[in-house]
């Protein structure tokens, strides 16, 4: 099933293309981008469906890109790529708003089943964190 838009935020092109070359066929739409100026640019334009970014994306005003995001975009749905397998990464990025995380190790088999996770409104964390979601 085509969906509208993603956004791609790295500055790596090659994670970037190898991004892009998984959801190949996943959305009518992919914007790739390098850096937070042009991330809120694009996402204001193109009203994505979805954001995926690196949790180390540099950015200008708050510490945190996805913070940053969803501060201004509401409902926005955000998947977070990292190299950082530790707990303490994982919790600012969920704490911050994300709705999935998943490591760049494993990108090539978690980001499908993140991307249709998150977009069916749920939370998506890479296996290999063994995160197990809290009482509801």
């Amino acid at each position: 099933m085509s969906r509208s838009c993603v956004i791609l935020a790295d500055n790596h092109p090659t994670m970037l293309e190898g991004v892009r070359g998984l959801l190949e066929g996943w959305f009518t739409t992919t914007v790739m981008v390098a850096d937070e100026p042009s991330l809120l640019e694009t996402v204001v334009r193109m009203q994505p469906d979805l954001v995926v970014v690196d949790l180390s994306l540099p950015v200008s005003g708050d510490v945190n890109v996805v913070r940053t995001l969803l501060g201004r975009y509401t409902g926005l749905r955000v998947i977070v790529l990292s190299i950082h397998d530790e707990p303490a990464a994982l919790s600012h990025a969920l704490g911050a708003g994300a709705a999935g995380f998943v490591l760049k190790r494993t990108v090539g088999v978690d980001l499908p089943a993140g991307v249709d996770a998150v977009l069916r409104g749920e939370i998506y964390v890479s296996p290999a964190l063994g995160w197990q979601p809290g009482p509801k």
